[in-house]
């Protein structure tokens, strides 16, 4: 019966159109379709429970369980197991332009501690540099090497393949963080915020021209996407031969300010999709461009002790898992209880939080639940060999 059930899952997967991201090692690695994110996770929850008990008396982290899902209860435990943590920022660090209660306080412990700390956010408005300047004015010291953002990936992956010796020039609908990003790397592009004004007069033998030089359009989030930049999008994607597609991310919503969930760039991508036809080649989370990165630069030995910490199933806790890292959720972003332990949820970290204060310990007390389930160990990350490009190693 597993053996049928592998046969079909294989099958299902030739059928379906994957999305490709470049490792910075040059190595082509294929992730799960869009329409399929939650497929591996179905896979990792049938681990021997041998395997899954090994696992929890080896990190000694005390667990809460509720159905499938544990509540950290001892935060000490799991700091101890831990040497790296990857935070994602967009509801876990903050929230639109506020603070989260108990992040400074945390960040500062982890690092009395001595652990290596990373942010890494599908969030491609900013550069690594207008990200540096978001912590600054949130009173919080961060340095630039620990900022990944999906805008960096997306020029870390034009460097990678060589985009620049083509010739050609990248299309961008986005903000100034993806543009910032690529002329780091001296891509040419044209779009960006500039033509958040630009309208289109649908009347007798109106028309967009494109420019037929454009060998890539990135797509990042766009609060002022409009009906010109899709079209010019879709002209360049299905009439220049040869022309790529490519997504910072497909987060659904995100958190531009505190007071509500906005729609993410899943908005924007889906838009795209919806024209052309075509699947993105996908940068950001759950991409592993940016952990294989952190993992080389920083001759990080075991997977097993780097823990990503988000607020999203889809993207980051797939991140984790699709990586063969721990994973805490945070409650305190898009993620609520409800959909955690929702029937048609099949992602499942390994732990939750309500917020990363409870890093501190005020988790430690929270009432007990009844054990109904134990949780899988992550899956074996993929072997990474070489260095990275020389955009990458610029960190």
């Amino acid at each position: 019966a597993k053996a049928m059930l592998a046969l079909a899952l294989a099958a299902l997967s030739l059928s379906s159109t994957a999305l490709v991201s470049r490792v910075p090692h040059g190595l082509v690695r294929r992730v799960a379709p869009v329409h399929a994110l939650g497929t591996s996770s179905v896979l990792h929850s049938a681990a021997a429970p041998s395997s899954r008990r090994r696992r929890a008396a080896r990190i000694g982290a005390s667990r809460v369980f509720m159905g499938a899902c544990s509540q950290l209860a001892d935060a000490a435990a799991l700091l101890d197991s831990v040497d790296v943590f990857i935070f994602d920022c967009d509801g876990v660090i903050w929230k639109g332009d506020s603070l989260i209660d108990g992040v400074p306080a945390i960040i500062a412990m982890l690092r009395q501690m001595g652990k290596k700390i990373f942010f890494v956010t599908n969030n491609s408005t900013k550069s690594r540099k207008g990200y540096k300047g978001k912590f600054t004015s949130l009173g919080l010291d961060v340095e630039p090497e620990e900022i990944f953002s999906s805008s960096f990936a997306a020029a870390a992956y034009m460097d990678q393949i060589n985009f620049k010796a083509t010739g050609k020039k990248v299309y961008v609908i986005g903000d100034v963080g993806v543009l910032e990003e690529l002329d780091l790397v001296g891509v040419p592009h044209i779009g960006g915020p500039h033509e958040a004004d630009i309208k289109v007069e649908l009347k007798s033998g109106a028309k967009v021209d494109h420019d037929p030089n454009v060998g890539a359009v990135i797509v990042g989030h766009d609060r002022h996407i409009n009906y010109y930049k899709i079209q010019y999008a879709q002209l360049c994607i299905n009439e220049n031969p040869g022309c790529q597609f490519i997504a910072t991310n497909l987060d659904a919503v995100t958190h531009l300010t505190d007071a509500q969930e906005w729609a993410g760039n899943g908005a924007m991508v889906g838009a795209i999709k919806g024209c052309t036809g075509k699947e993105p080649v996908l940068v950001g989370k759950p991409s592993p461009l940016m952990i294989d990165y952190i993992v080389d630069k920083y001759g990080i030995a075991s997977r097993d002790r780097i823990c990503m910490v988000g607020d999203r199933l889809d993207t980051d806790i797939l991140f984790g898992q699709n990586n063969g890292l721990r994973t805490v959720l945070t409650l305190s972003g898009v993620t609520t209880m409800e959909k955690l332990m929702g029937p048609d949820n099949q992602i499942k970290p390994d732990w939750y939080v309500s917020s990363i204060a409870e890093f501190g310990g005020a988790g430690a007390g929270a009432a007990p639940v009844p054990a109904m389930a134990s949780m899988p160990p992550p899956p074996a990350a993929a072997p990474s060999s070489g260095a990275g490009s020389d955009y990458l190693s610029q960190l």
